[in-house]
């Protein structure tokens, strides 16, 4: 009998699609709800106001009403009346969500994508209605000590978002995702090099809606692009020189990791740690420093054609290995 599959997610970057199409592949019957989403314009305007400023002003990283987003997701699940919920992150619902969700018995995971001391994740109000999955490391050692049933799950490839055919990235050293300090010093240190670079998404675009959106008044100072989708970004990096991948404050690996290997790319990654899924050296190159990170990469621009067999053992090895259809195989185990 075909399992249905309701999944409880953000809509960042649409992943929540690809988690589905992945257990739909496993024989699910998989629907998706983000919690985030609004209705209306005019509540969109209403969540900037009343929710992101202040957010962005104490540092915090709430958007909308946490009771409102939880009787919608709660709403939801009664109305999809699903077998099993599978919430992606979920920092953000109340327990009046958790409680409707596990109703009747029914099987609740959770998946964070994030590490719980950088969000409002309670583990020990949801570890009462849910098991738990982390991508982090350090916080399943952590939920275990605590006598919480965790299970560590790392992020993965998305194989039905497989490289666009595009030119764009030639010839440059790229960077897709959020800006951060340690990120915008590699690229600048690079730039002043000589190097060419080049770092795309909101938080970098000169773009004037860019700008306005993410509060920004100067620029990056660094060449620059806007926010690109799953397929456009993943032939950015397979057509890029080399793609750098920079770990803020965490311990997991960001779905970049798993993304610019599988599409081929020559990625500068500053973890050794990543040994734990691809080989130091053959599979993704690992720097420790500025000084080293601007050697590597004279090296492949100076020499691409040296890189070739990175790039196809990095992508070998992800569709080994590292996609989502063997990451939903794992969760599976916390229900089936």
């Amino acid at each position: 009998m075909t399992k249905r599959l309701l999944i409880v997610s953000p809509s960042f970057h649409g992943y929540h699609a690809a988690i589905a199409r992945s257990f739909a592949e496993l024989g699910y019957e998989a629907e998706t709800y983000c919690y985030d989403a609004v209705d209306s314009v005019a509540e969109k305007v209403w969540n900037k106001a009343r929710h992101e400023l202040p957010a962005r002003f104490f540092g915090t990283d709430t958007h909308q009403s946490p009771e409102t987003v939880s009787r919608r997701a709660a709403a939801r699940v009664r109305d999809a009346a699903p077998d099993v919920v599978l919430v992606v992150r979920g920092d953000t619902l109340t327990e009046e969500f958790w409680q409707v969700a596990s109703e009747g018995g029914r099987p609740v995971v959770v998946w964070m994508y994030d590490e719980m001391r950088r969000t409002a994740f309670d583990a020990d109000l949801v570890s009462r209605y849910a098991r738990i999955a982390s991508y982090s490391p350090l916080d399943t050692r952590a939920l275990v000590a605590g006598g919480i049933d965790a299970l560590h799950v790392p992020l993965g490839y998305d194989t039905t978002a497989e490289p666009s055919v595009s030119d764009e990235g030639r010839g440059v050293v790229s960077f897709l995702g959020a800006p951060s300090p340690k990120r915008h010093a590699a690229l600048s240190a690079m730039h002043d090099d000589g190097l060419p670079v080049r770092a795309w998404g909101r938080g970098w675009s000169d773009h004037p809606f860019d700008r306005a959106r993410t509060w920004r008044l100067r620029s990056s100072g660094l060449p620059n692009g806007r926010d690109v989708p799953g397929p456009g970004a993943h032939a950015i990096m397979r057509n890029s020189l080399a793609t750098l991948n920079i770990h803020g404050d965490q311990d997991g690996f960001t779905m970049r990791t798993f993304e610019a290997a599988g599409s081929g790319a020559v990625q500068l990654i500053d973890r050794a740690d990543v040994d734990e899924f691809y080989v130091p050296g053959e599979e993704v190159l690992v720097f420790e420093s500025e000084a080293e990170l601007i050697d590597i990469a004279r090296r492949v621009a100076r020499n691409p054609d040296d890189f070739e067999e990175v790039r196809r053992r990095a992508r070998e090895r992800t569709l080994a290995e590292h996609t989502f259809v063997h990451r939903a195989r794992t969760m599976e185990g916390l229900w089936a």
